[in-house]
Order: C-alpha cells, then structure tokens, then sequence
C-alpha cells in the first residue's frame, strides 16, 4: 500500500487528493478537483536552499538561445497588445530578459522576484499584461499567488504563463522537469481550464508550455 498524506491541494484547497507516484526524493499528489499535482510541504526547500539553487542560473539578455526560449511566450503575447501598453514580468530571475524584449517592443515593464527584485511595491499596481515563464512550477502557495496577479490585472488584461504540462502518470514517471527539486506545482491543460472557470475568463494554449489568461470586463 503505498503511503497517502493528508493535504490540502495549494491551488483549490481541496483535501480531495490522491497519491500519484513517489521517487527516491519526494512524493507526488494529485488534486482530484482541480488535476494539480504537487509535491506535499514537509518536501519543500528552505528558501536559502532555493536560491542557492536559482543562483546557478545563467540566463541572460545576450543569450540568443534564451530569447528564443522565451519567444514562445512572447511572440503570442505581443501580438495581443497594443502600442504602449505597461507589464509586469513575475519571477523574472537573476537575469531579466523578458521584460528587456517587451520594452524593445515600445511596452512599459516592471519586474518582480522575491529573490532578485523584491519589491513588492510593483504588486499594488496595475498591468495591461503580466507574463510569468517558468515560475509558477516553483509556487508554494500557487492560490493566493496567482490570484494575487490576476487582480492586478487590468480589465481586457493578459496573464501569460509559461510552465511544461502534466499529461499522464506514464510520462510523468520519466520527466525530467519533475526531478527540479524546486518544482513543487506540477499543472495540466485540465487544471488551467479550472482556474479560467474560476475567473471567468478567457484562456488559449500555446504549444505545449504556454497558457494565456484574458480578464474579461
């Protein structure tokens, strides 16, 4: 029998939780309201282990490769906006670079990342866009976070977010991406068609990492 915890899911709080499968470092649940699967809390890094992690990242402007990576997010995106329009890149890391290519694209950028850029003051603001690529894998309280950016959000708003998808326990097994021991949110497609029901708003896929939020009104 294998071990079952107790928990409450980060992204709906519901107890309705399964097991899903178990590694030799951690072990995965699996929402059965909203299909979220995520790691249980006593898994989790201590923040400096986190960012001891974060800090060997080597992304930069000047890499090439990356703008690419991250086209996949900007490319749909942009062509959404208008001329001019203000955006927060979230979880921009120690390298910010999608916030470069949407101010060279005539937008107005702030960023925000609880390591590198803290200031919070940009979250009692409000954008015409959001973006948040590769972040939302690492929230621990991924609720209140993204609801959190969804009310900054400006009526006819965009929140991009870029993260690789859960499809089947298979897959999932032999994934790669969940072998980050900062990844603790796993999400599917069916778990970002809940939260567009939870905010009555519009979503569109991507490719096979990026989901986007229209806020309607």
């Amino acid at each position: 029998m294998q071990d079952q915890i107790v928990v409450s899911c980060p992204l709906c709080s519901s107890q309705n939780s399964q097991y899903f499968h178990r590694d030799k470092a951690r072990q995965y649940q699996k929402c059965s309201t909203c299909q979220l699967v995520f790691v249980p809390p006593n898994f989790y890094l201590s923040a400096a282990e986190e960012k001891a992690h974060y800090d060997h990242h080597q992304n930069s402007p000047n890499d090439a490769g990356y703008r690419k990576f991250l086209g996949r997010t900007f490319t749909p995106l942009n062509s959404k906006l208008k001329p001019n329009r203000c955006g927060l890149d979230f979880g921009s890391g120690p390298g910010p670079t999608l916030s470069i290519m949407f101010e060279e694209a005539g937008h107005n950028m702030a960023i925000y990342d609880p390591f590198y850029a803290p200031d919070r003051s940009v979250l009692r603001q409000t954008y015409d866009f959001i973006t948040a690529t590769e972040v939302v894998e690492h929230l621990h309280t991924p609720s209140s976070e993204l609801d959190l950016l969804w009310s900054c959000l400006r009526p006819n708003g965009w929140l991009a977010i870029m993260t690789k998808r859960v499809t089947n326990l298979q897959d999932f097994t032999t994934w790669h991406y969940k072998n980050d021991p900062t990844h603790v949110c796993f999400y599917s497609e069916e778990t970002f068609n809940w939260l567009a029901k939870k905010w009555g708003s519009v979503v569109e896929f991507h490719g096979k990492d990026v989901v986007m939020f229209q806020k309607t009104g």
